[in-house]
């Protein structure tokens, strides 16, 4: 059973980073293609970014939210640079064993518990 751990969320000023973290446990994390998708309050889910199995990123939030992943550490990172409060949401990271998802949330198979990221003004 893979499982998916997110840390690192948290409260920080406008303009300020977080680097988010997910642990994969029960595969090799490059045995799945990972997302990061955000969900603010009264908000449907929303696509921050995808690392797929060939190592081919996409990043929503151009220049400022980088996804990468660590294969030593089986853990996938985003990060978040220049934070706005309209950052604000719960962060969700999901792994599918698909090799080439898209923006698609029910694409993906796997999904951890999520993580608070609060930008304040």
């Amino acid at each position: 059973q893979v499982q998916l751990v997110e840390s690192g969320g948290g409260l920080v000023q406008a303009g300020g980073s977080l680097r988010l973290s997910c642990v994969v446990s029960g595969r090799t994390v490059s045995s799945y293609s990972m997302g990061w998708f955000r969900q603010a309050a009264g908000k449907e889910r929303e696509f921050v970014g995808s690392f797929n199995r060939d190592g081919g990123r996409i990043d929503s939030v151009k220049d400022r939210f980088t996804i990468s992943r660590d294969n030593a550490k089986n853990t996938v990172y985003l990060q978040m640079n220049s934070l706005k409060p309209e950052d604000t949401a719960v962060y969700y990271c999901a792994a599918t064993v698909a090799r080439y998802p898209d923006y698609d949330a029910s694409q993906y198979n796997y999904w951890g518990q999520g993580t608070q990221v609060t930008v304040s003004s």
